[in-house]
């Protein structure tokens, strides 16, 4: 790929504080990490003209930046969101639709201020198939499949505990994670059992915070004076399955993420080998070991002894969640962004966490309980 037709990402930035922030609305954590991305990329809400965002409306974000943009993007398909949100905003700068196009995520996840109950509608899927049988939301519904996993693949409880601990082990260097104290597989199965095999430290954080990106092509890059240098959107693919877990066609893998995935890294035209970094969403423990062998990177049933045998901890040979992820970082509700923000960061060479020598970062989230994902493949300007 060269320089020309790609979309670049400059400028990437989370809200100024995250964890507990009773004093901001959802909304003003929109707009407080829209501010922060876009003093990254040396640019002013004027600039922008496409606005996408999920949990707020767009066209809200946009009027309270006092921007009247050309195009507005509102897909909201869940946590993977921002994913989807870059790959249509590289169709639209591509096609002329807009030239600067600013991604935003907020969420009160903790302090609620400004949110409403969530509940899914009466005539949706979820809503007539899964709501009448007692379900308590995604703590009950996404470890459905964990304990077919262990029957399926022999994952052992010590295995599936180690994904917490391997997180840990990031958050520990990073001093904006929210849980950075070291924890062992004891620690993980002492927890509280909240849907067995599922415990306490196996599920992701509750918090308020926000983030925000800024694409335009690498030509208009070239003329900006961002904060950091510019990072490529290489591949990008989404994709769904059922809006219901029953309806999954299988428990132990998701079609979303393998489609979605396959698109981005034929897109980017890299293979398995060139990945240097790894963020896979993990509002739940086993949500990476699925994504690690949905995206191929091993085989099927391989993901929990390739954690435990350290290759995704530090110093392993694919560092994932390398931010702490959402299990020890922060989670609002909709993690996307902040797996995107991490990419951005590693890609960048700024991260807390840094690795060395990262010119392809592949980020994955998840929407749903596995019902959508989307996939991105970022790189460095050597990668083009």
């Amino acid at each position: 790929m060269s320089l020309r037709g790609a979309i670049a990402i400059v400028g990437a930035a989370e809200s100024t504080d995250l964890g507990r922030i009773p004093d901001k609305s959802a909304l003003q954590l929109h707009v407080d990490a829209a501010l922060n991305a876009l003093a990254d990329a040396g640019l002013k809400p004027s600039d922008v003209n496409g606005v996408a965002s999920a949990g707020e409306l767009p066209n809200d974000v946009a009027d309270y930046l006092g921007i009247v943009p050309d195009y507005l993007d509102a897909t909201n398909v869940g946590g993977c969101s921002y994913m989807l949100h870059v790959r249509h905003a590289m169709a639209a700068i591509s096609t002329g639709l807009c030239d600067v196009v600013l991604v935003t995520h907020g969420e009160s996840g903790r302090s609620r201020v400004g949110m409403q109950p969530w509940a899914p509608a009466a005539q949706s899927m979820m809503g007539q198939l899964e709501v009448p049988y007692g379900p308590m939301g995604a703590p009950s519904l996404f470890p459905i499949g964990v304990r077919r996993y262990m029957d399926e693949y022999g994952m052992t409880e010590e295995q599936f505990a180690m994904v917490p601990v391997v997180q840990r082990e990031w958050a520990a260097r990073n001093p904006r994670a929210k849980l950075r104290d070291p924890i062992t597989v004891d620690d993980v199965l002492a927890s509280p059992v909240i849907a067995d095999p599922v415990h306490l430290l196996h599920c992701c954080l509750v918090t308020d915070g926000g983030g925000a990106l800024v694409l335009t092509s690498a030509e208009r890059a070239r003329d900006l004076s961002p904060q950091a240098p510019p990072v490529y959107v290489l591949g990008a693919g989404e994709s769904s399955e059922s809006s219901v877990v029953s309806g999954l066609q299988s428990l132990t893998s998701s079609r979303a993420i393998e489609r979605g995935g396959r698109a981005a890294m034929r897109q980017a035209g890299v293979g398995h080998a060139d990945v240097d970094h790894l963020m896979i969403y993990d509002a739940f423990a086993h949500v990476p070991l699925y994504g690690l062998e949905d995206l191929g990177f091993v085989g099927r049933g391989e993901a929990p002894a390739f954690v435990a045998e350290g290759n995704t901890a530090p110093g392993g040979r694919l560092p994932l969640n390398t931010n702490g992820g959402g299990l020890a970082y922060t989670h609002t509700g909709m993690y996307g962004m902040f797996a995107i923000q991490e990419s951005v960061r590693q890609v960048r060479g700024t991260a807390a966490a840094q690795v060395g020598g990262v010119d392809v970062s592949v980020v994955t989230g998840v929407g749903g309980m596995f019902m959508t994902s989307g996939t991105l493949v970022l790189g460095s300007g050597s990668t083009l």
